[in-house]
């Protein structure tokens, strides 16, 4: 008996991160040796394919997974526009499995969603209950995702809305930026558009902290960004400052750097139900930017 309880006690929680190749995803996974309680499968398309629902539900069973962190989506938001199907599979009918799975094996879900999902007509930082009005084929797909999720309705799962990820890994506007002040002498940036970086090492970190404290019946919905707000031409000046990077950069607005999708102009979430609720202090974005490029150039 005393054997048993033993083992029960020093027991670590499987946790599957889909998408492990990407910005979360690979932030996630430098923080494995640091959450030893946890036992991490890491996969990408090539190894689970996340649309297959079969395929992810034999996956959890075999491995015994207790934790479903979901870091996959389709974020080219302009190719998104004339590749609506993909999109969908992807961002809604994948998260739709996941909820499906999760609830019927009483696994916990963690997916992750956007500011997309608002228009980006608001005054005020949009709060978790505000009405979604995706502008773009991205948001609606993730909205519909996030729509899947809460009618599955698997116990003891959340959905975290972020905005303007960063990281080391992958493709973002900071290694943009950085790539492109080698090619350019200046830089017309967008002043028009306003939000709040999020580095992704932060919101890993966020996510594997409070992981024990998930327990709800209904799936709960939380905004989580870094503090502060810029606009895209605010956080193109800082990353040159930091980097001490001569390129000039001159503001420009939205109409005059057409895309396929439209952006929303307003993009800065309200993040007092998750300080209240865990108890946290969230990251300056200047500060984590720093920490980012330390990282870049080390």
């Amino acid at each position: 008996m005393q054997h048993i309880l033993t083992l029960k006690k020093n027991y670590m929680s499987n946790i599957l991160v889909t998408g492990s190749k990407g910005q979360l995803g690979s932030e996630l996974k430098d923080f494995e040796s640091e959450f030893k309680q946890y036992s991490f499968y890491f996969t990408d398309f090539d190894s689970l394919d996340i649309t297959d629902h079969g395929k992810v539900k034999s996956y959890c069973i075999e491995n015994e997974i207790e934790i479903i962190i979901n870091c996959a989506a389709y974020t080219a938001v302009d190719k998104a526009e004339s590749h609506v199907e993909l999109c969908d599979t992807v961002n809604h009918l994948a998260v739709r499995n996941f909820a499906k799975i999760a609830k019927e094996n009483k696994i916990k879900l963690i997916h992750i969603s956007t500011d997309y999902i608002f228009d980006g007509k608001a005054h005020k930082p949009y709060t978790e209950t505000d009405i979604p009005n995706p502008q773009g084929v991205y948001g609606k797909t993730k909205l519909a995702g996030e729509v899947a999720m809460l009618n599955i309705n698997p116990a003891n799962s959340i959905i975290i809305r972020t905005s303007w990820v960063y990281s080391s890994y992958g493709n973002n506007f900071v290694k943009t930026m950085l790539r492109l002040a080698k090619e350019k002498k200046e830089l017309g940036i967008i002043f028009d558009q306003v939000g709040t970086p999020t580095y992704a090492a932060d919101l890993a970190k966020f996510i594997l902290d409070v992981l024990p404290q998930i327990v709800n019946k209904e799936v709960g919905i939380l905004n989580y960004s870094n503090e502060g707000v810029c606009s895209w031409f605010d956080f193109a000046k800082v990353i040159f400052e930091y980097t001490n990077t001569k390129c000039k950069v001159n503001p420009i607005t939205t109409v005059q750097y057409p895309t396929a999708a439209k952006r929303p102009y307003y993009s800065i979430l309200d993040k007092t139900k998750i300080k209240n609720k865990f108890k946290i202090e969230i990251p300056f974005w200047r500060d984590s930017l720093k920490k980012c490029l330390l990282k870049i150039y080390d």
